[in-house]
């Protein structure tokens, strides 16, 4: 069954195997939604060539008037010649298209089956409740959701509908490759209409955003109600890749979860019902995943206004309205700004010349973590709110102060942000670089700090044998056994068992400082300061537990 975490994602997991394929299969088609974006014959876009061709350009209003069209076309000898020009210039851009497209709705139509074979026990011991209670199986199920409302939603940034429309009635006109009896045509042609929705990237402009977008567009084919319940449940509460343990700073929570935050939100779309009504659940997203935040990523680097994407709902404009209170943004933008100083300085002082030793670095880890998820999270708030995507604001009256509260409060400056983000980055590369080499050494340094702890307890024990003479150190027999025993513990040290040597180390430790208390070892200079420093040696090898 797949409570058995470590057995969800084995290759005779046919129920794991399918769900991590389906995903793979899902990111490689937004790679190609993106690659193909940038390779759109201008024609389409109304530029270059466009009046010669317009003839030829037509959108899904063809399928009204295919057969009047079709019939004027084959008795145009000049209207024939200019479509074979068009198709051999243009034939294998647009199967390329045409080949992403279906492989969208094949995506979903899979994603269907799948659901479906999990609620049916076509997977021996399998249903959706099982799968959802495993690390592996809620993550992959939350991604299969979001991977597809991304294909969606960045098919309309990057290749918007009018456009979709002129290449699929092309390639049906000219039979493509892949029109055949099993083709998906049909079903590609309705996923794939223009959904009247046009992006605009400008500060000035708004995008046009029809009724009822983009859940309209979600709902063309639509996935089991129980399941997207149940996922989206699990986003809501859970930690779905455990990233808040790396985060101890509860001030960092929305940035651990930020790649999560991405998730839900397209999740949202699929269950419209919560962003308009559900106040409830909406306070709690936002508590939990926008508390400081409203300007996030929807896919690499295509950012989201939430302030503008949740306008048009009722419970999540007012749940998000707390964050975007002028008092919560200016008090924000003041940390911001604080934070952007102290950052500077702990980053500079730690690129010093001569500060970043392995020793150094063994000892302050966790402060030099710290100052690098401190300066990632302001440099991250920093950027987005201050961007492009945060000046839409402007565009919106309610919402117009916002923007300007946070450029005069966090006193934003390209240079300042390019020094901080160029220092820490090379702050992050030395501590990576320290850190890799530790690890490619780690048995060696284990190695040696042991021996020379070894050698330590020999020397001691020496010492209070007689056999190296110390002035004022009188023979002690006891001594000498319980440093001998003391040496055969260290020794007996296996790195393989961090947790076992780490609680034994650090009795060893306390057991050397405290010996110097029992047996009045104080009075001999020499043997303190021997002692002193031989305590803190085992303590030198729990450093090495990473």
């Amino acid at each position: 069954m797949a409570d058995n975490q470590g057995d969800f994602l084995s290759e005779e997991n046919l129920c794991g195997q399918t769900i991590l394929k389906l995903v793979s299969r899902g990111n490689a088609i937004i790679a190609e939604i993106l690659r193909l974006s940038d390779f759109i014959p201008p024609v389409f876009n109304g530029q270059g060539d466009h009046e010669k061709y317009a003839p030829l350009l037509m959108d899904f209003h063809y399928f009204t008037i295919s057969e009047s069209f079709e019939k004027s076309y084959s008795g145009n000898g000049k209207l024939v010649d200019l479509n074979e020009e068009f198709r051999d210039n243009h034939k294998l851009i647009i199967e390329r298209f045409y080949l992403v497209f279906e492989s969208v709705y094949k995506y979903v139509d899979d994603l269907n089956k799948y659901v479906t074979q999990l609620s049916e026990g076509s997977f021996v011991q399998e249903t959706v409740d099982s799968v959802i209670k495993t690390i592996e199986g809620k993550q992959l199920l939350a991604e299969a959701v979001y991977i597809y409302g991304v294909m969606l939603l960045l098919l309309d940034i990057k290749v918007p509908g009018d456009v979709r429309e002129k290449m699929l009635v092309f390639y049906y006109r000219n039979g493509g490759t892949h029109v055949s009896t099993d083709s998906h045509i049909d079903e590609v042609c309705k996923l794939l209409a223009s959904t009247g929705y046009i992006h605009s990237s400008s500060v000035d402009k708004q995008s046009v955003r029809p009724q009822d977008y983009p859940e309209s567009l979600f709902r063309r084919v639509p996935l089991n109600d129980y399941f997207l319940q149940i996922v989206c449940g699990r986003m809501e509460s859970d930690d779905l890749y455990n990233l808040i343990s790396f985060y101890p700073n509860p001030t960092h929570r929305s940035h651990a979860l930020s790649g999560q935050a991405s998730m839900i939100y397209v999740m949202l779309y699929f269950v419209p019902e919560l962003l308009h009504s559900d106040s409830a659940k909406m306070r709690g997203i936002v508590d939990k995943f926008f508390p400081d935040n409203w300007i996030i990523n929807l896919y690499m680097t295509i950012p989201v206004n939430l302030a503008e994407a949740w306008e048009p709902y009722k419970a999540a404009r007012l749940a998000l309205a707390q964050s975007l209170m002028l008092e919560n943004v200016k008090r924000l933008s003041l940390k911001m700004h604080k934070k952007m100083g102290e950052c500077g300085v702990s980053v500079n002082n730690f690129l010093k010349e001569g500060v970043l030793t392995v020793n150094y670095l063994l000892d302050n880890r966790d402060k030099l973590l710290n100052c690098i998820r401190e300066s990632n999270t302001t440099l991250k708030w920093m950027l987005l709110h201050n961007s492009k995507m945060a000046q839409a604001t402007n565009r919106m009256k309610q919402y117009k102060t916002v923007q300007e509260t946070i450029s005069t409060h966090s006193h934003f400056t390209h240079e300042a942000v390019l020094e901080l983000l160029m220092n820490s980055a090379q702050l992050e590369l030395k501590v990576k670089r320290m850190f890799k080499q530790l690890l490619a050494e780690k048995i060696s340094h284990w190695t040696r700090l042991r021996s020379e702890c070894e050698g330590r307890m020999d020397e001691l024990s020496d010492v209070f044998s007689g056999v190296k003479p110390l002035t004022r150190v009188d023979k002690n027999e006891h001594l000498t056994g319980w440093f001998k025993q003391v040496k055969s513990q260290i020794a007996a040290l296996n790195h393989e068992e961090w947790v076992a040597a780490g609680r034994n180390i650090q009795q060893l430790s306390q057991a050397l400082e405290e010996v110097q208390e029992f047996h009045q070892l104080e009075s001999n200079l020499y043997v303190k300061q021997f002692l002193n420093d031989t305590s803190h040696r085992p303590e030198r090898l729990t450093l090495l537990d990473f």
